[in-house]
């Protein structure tokens, strides 16, 4: 029985060893998502918005969230609905949204996850190929202005 148990445990040995070396699933580093944010605040601040930013990973919990000075109560939540929304679903919530407009039958969609946020201004974050995460950016005049600072977080970071 001891001689078994010692030869499992030495013809097993090896693959343990090789499923340590498996590379692990692609994530969005802290200092990357920081800088994405800080790049995207600046971006809206320097056209004179005060807007929040949420960076999520692909799981869509929170990593970063900027408030600029002054920017309104409600940004946080709507930065934070559009990069769960974008992590999510992998896509822009400007074209997730017009997707729900331009056909009835999709209109359930909105009512998918009470966490999404469909308007235009978040988008995924994707390293190469690999979806990493989502960008949100709410409090600007308008959802193209935030999708344009969300933009420039992604291009900060060199991610598309």
């Amino acid at each position: 029985m001891i001689r078994s148990i010692a030869l499992a445990t030495a013809l097993l040995a090896p693959i343990a060893a090789v499923a340590q070396d498996l590379p692990t699933a692609p994530y969005l580093p802290l200092g990357m998502a920081t800088t994405a944010g800080q790049a995207a605040v600046a971006a809206c601040a320097d056209e004179g918005y005060n807007v929040s930013v949420a960076i999520v990973a692909r799981s869509g919990e929170t990593k970063v969230l900027l408030r600029a000075d002054n920017a309104g109560p409600h940004t946080v939540g709507s930065s934070t609905g559009k990069a769960f929304t974008s992590a999510s679903l992998g896509r822009d919530t400007a074209g997730f949204a017009n997707f729900i407009g331009g056909s009835p039958e999709n209109g359930g969609l909105r009512d998918m996850d009470s966490r999404m946020v469909i308007q235009a201004g978040g988008l995924p974050i994707k390293i190469g190929e690999a979806l990493v995460g989502g960008i949100g950016v709410g409090g600007a005049p308008s959802g193209a202005i935030d999708e344009t600072c969300a933009r420039a977080g992604l291009a900060a970071i060199g991610a598309e």
